[in-house]
């Protein structure tokens, strides 16, 4: 048996498997939970069935269309034949752009920018970049991908089982000891698949927590511990949440923190893949290096349309005065729902949604039966139940990590409509009836 990032594979069943065609690395790569969640929508969408789907971490165009200035300027590029390869690291006018963007909205100033195909060429550089086979990376779960990046680089993943209590976001007293010895703390905020945000005082006391780690290891000549921390959805915050940075609030833990960011959830520009890294200069440069290499940059024009939108202020703010009525619309009815089955009786909670496009319920069911008689043993047999008496289709925790049948789901709303989630809340509230 060898352990390759937070997976035990069995080298000798896998080399009978694959008879060496492939490495152990990618014959132990799993596959996305979403995507086999997506075939039963697909099966029974085909069967002509009505359902809200609210698996997609994405935004569908005929419910969130990108800025127009976005849309106009990457045909502006187009035609103007921009259409070469960019500079590795990015055209030097996103960069600018994306200083100035940080310095404007957030107090945050950076001198070292490199952009990216999207925002996940910029997590895997980090994790490839700032890791050694072997290495301790700590994140929380329930989160994205993860599990994943950990295995990709070889490192070994640390978790931290964060719950309601805390919004599911890790604390520095949950932390404490999984820093130990650790290389890399991954953070995201608001949280995917959560729709939480940290608090300043949160965010300050894990900061404090790497900077405390990071004197005892210089006082050892040991490595240093770093922070990667994913704001891809830092636009998107709703009500009193106020989005936080690490280096904004202790800045003296500048020299440790790398963030991940782009257009593709602040902006819905999924399909575009415009993203970006700042942090250290000298982590940067060997992050671009790589990058280079994989030929994982932006497109040319899309990179200079994104350039000019970062740059207007004006463009930017109407935009997501927009954008974040239609998906707190989406968020409210949805919790509005929930709560109004909790308050009904039914074993249902949500928590209130403060960012991102997706909201926490749980629906506790365990134990319960099915008018089939059948009980519901697993969050599997709860999900299935939902999709196919409910018509909704939403996502288990376990796709993000999380152990144990504990009922909590993700849902997103970014591509479904008001209308199409207060019918689901009719016929949820009817699937849930039929228990008893």
């Amino acid at each position: 048996m060898e352990r390759q990032g937070e997976l035990l594979v069995d080298t000798a069943a896998i080399a009978g498997e694959t008879a060496g065609r492939v490495s152990l690395m990618s014959s132990a790569l799993r596959g996305s939970e979403i995507l086999r969640i997506a075939t039963d929508i697909r099966a029974l969408v085909a069967e002509g069935k009505q359902i809200c789907n609210l698996t997609v971490g994405d935004f569908h165009p005929s419910q969130f269309r990108i800025p127009k200035l976005l849309e106009e300027s990457i045909t502006e590029a187009l035609l103007r034949g921009e259409t070469n390869y960019p500079p590795t690291d990015g055209v030097a006018e996103l960069k600018r752009g994306v200083r100035d963007l940080y310095e404007r909205e957030l107090g945050l100033s950076t001198d070292s920018v490199v952009v990216t195909g999207g925002s996940r060429p910029g997590i895997y550089a980090a994790y490839a970049t700032l890791l050694d086979p072997g290495d301790i990376v700590v994140y929380p779960v329930p989160s994205w991908n993860n599990n994943h990046y950990s295995h990709l680089s070889r490192a070994m993943g640390r978790i931290v089982t964060c719950g309601p209590r805390t919004s599911f976001l890790p604390t520095r007293a949950l932390m404490e000891e999984a820093v130990k010895g650790a290389r890399l703390i991954v953070l995201n905020s608001p949280l995917n698949p959560t729709g939480t945000a940290f608090t300043r005082r949160t965010l300050r006391e894990i900061c404090d927590l790497v900077i405390d780690e990071n004197t005892k290891r210089k006082e050892a000549l040991q490595r240093p511990l770093y922070l990667l921390y994913d704001q891809v959805y830092w636009m998107l915050t709703f009500g009193a949440t106020v989005h936080v940075h690490p280096v904004v609030e202790r800045p003296e833990i500048a020299e440790y923190t790398i963030t991940v960011d782009g257009i593709s959830k602040s902006f819905a520009a999924t399909g575009v893949r415009v993203g970006w890294a700042t942090g250290p200069s000298d982590i940067l440069q060997r992050m671009s290096s790589m990058l280079a290499h994989i030929g994982a940059w932006a497109p040319r024009a899309e990179q200079i349309a994104t350039a000019r939108l970062l740059n207007s202020a004006r463009e930017v703010r109407e935009y997501h005065a927009t954008i974040k009525d239609g998906l707190f619309r989406r968020l409210d009815a949805l919790h509005t729902g929930i709560v109004a089955l909790a308050n009904q009786g039914f074993p249902v909670r949500a928590i209130e949604p403060m960012g991102a496009i997706y909201l926490s319920v749980q629906f506790s069911l365990l134990g319960k039966e099915m008018p089939d008689g059948t009980v519901f043993t697993s969050n599997e047999d709860i999900r299935q139940y939902l999709l196919r008496e409910a018509g909704v289709a939403v996502v288990p925790f376990e796709a993000f990590g999380s152990s144990g049948n504990t009922g909590w789901f993700r849902l997103s709303v970014g591509a479904v409509s008001v209308e199409e989630i207060t019918s689901m809340c009719v016929r949820l509230h009817k699937a849930l009836s039929a228990l008893g």
